[in-house]
């Protein structure tokens, strides 16, 4: 069985089900919901005996969001296209802004030409999608962990945060921030 979590590229930019995925699972609590307001997930299925397996548990277990949470997921869902294809726009740009930097080692983007699976995100993606990259990304600064601390201090538009989901560009440093407790031979 093929569970593909498609957060990060959203039905907007991906349908795994229609690549062949079993089950697809998304966090409501970023994209697809958008306002940092409600913690949820959703799960689609390709076959109908496991959508009647879930149910069971679901509706046994309790695990449903709320009617206030679905409406507001639901007022989220009206801008997704929007919203995902203008953080995915701004993501490629400035991941090419970023791979000419000087103050910058490597870039992580599937969008970009340089990524080592560009080809497959592209196949993957929705023929609309811009890059295939979606709106997460990924690099490295040089130098030690005063220059990134240094670079996370001096941006201005970008907010310091641990998780996505709002309609703020965010950034985060997980060996400075949460992972900073973690041994680092085992980080």
């Amino acid at each position: 069985m093929l569970v593909i979590d498609n957060t990060f590229m959203s039905p907007v930019l991906q349908n795994p089900l229609a690549l062949g995925a079993d089950v697809v699972v998304h966090s409501l609590t970023k994209y697809i919901c958008g306002h940092s307001d409600v913690t949820g997930g959703g799960i689609m299925f390709n076959d109908q005996k496991l959508v009647e397996k879930f149910y069971m548990h679901m509706i046994t277990a309790g695990n449903i969001v709320s009617p206030f949470d679905a409406w507001l997921v639901l007022r989220g869902s009206k801008t997704l296209a929007l919203r995902v294809r203008q953080a995915s726009e701004n993501a490629l740009e400035i991941a090419k802004w970023l791979e000419t930097n000087p103050l910058i080692d490597k870039v992580l983007y599937p969008g970009l030409e340089s990524h080592p699976n560009h080809l497959i995100a592209k196949k993957n993606a929705k023929k609309e999608t811009l890059s295939g990259g979606g709106g997460v990304l990924s690099f490295y600064v040089k130098g030690d962990r005063e220059q990134t601390n240094l670079f996370l201090s001096s941006l201005k538009l970008i907010t310091l945060g641990v998780s996505l989901g709002g309609v703020e560009s965010l950034i985060e440093s997980p060996a400075l921030m949460h992972h900073n407790a973690i041994p680092l031979e085992t980080r």
